[in-house]
């Protein structure tokens, strides 16, 4: 038998994996691929960070993250520069129009999650959902 936490926790699966889903498949102005969205945002979230420490991050091979961060910087996305503290060392880090891609890709986001919530959601839904988003966000925390 089921115990509430294992019935909880698979009810949560099935709703943030769709969700999660549904969310990375929309279309912003910006066109970034899945993987070059998920170099942005890891630069974004991780501050400066060489290729190779990027690809580890990111699991992929040095290979995938060097042909996503040229095109990244062939977009003006990301900036190269030498490390101040090895001049041998090349630290890419996002630039100013990477940033705003960024921005504007979260805003999309919200926005959509906006309209599926006022047009689908009754004012006491919503009251629920917005008292659970701190028990989510907590429990991705101790994941």
């Amino acid at each position: 038998m089921d115990t509430e936490a294992e019935r909880v926790a698979s009810a949560l699966m099935v709703g943030i994996r769709l969700l999660v889903r549904r969310i990375r498949q929309t279309q912003t102005e910006d066109d970034l691929t899945l993987p070059e969205s998920s170099a942005l945002a890891r630069l974004d979230r991780g501050g400066p960070s060489t290729a190779a420490e990027l690809a580890r991050r990111e699991q992929i091979s040095p290979q995938s993250i060097s042909a996503t961060l040229g095109r990244l910087e062939g977009r003006g996305l990301v900036e190269r520069r030498t490390d101040p503290s090895d001049g041998r060392r090349v630290v890419l880090s996002v630039s100013p129009a990477g940033a705003e891609a960024l921005n504007n890709r979260r805003n999309a986001r919200t926005q959509l999650l906006t309209e599926a919530l006022s047009e689908g959601f009754s004012p006491e839904e919503l009251e629920s959902l917005l008292a659970a988003a701190p028990l989510i966000e907590r429990l991705a925390q101790k994941i």
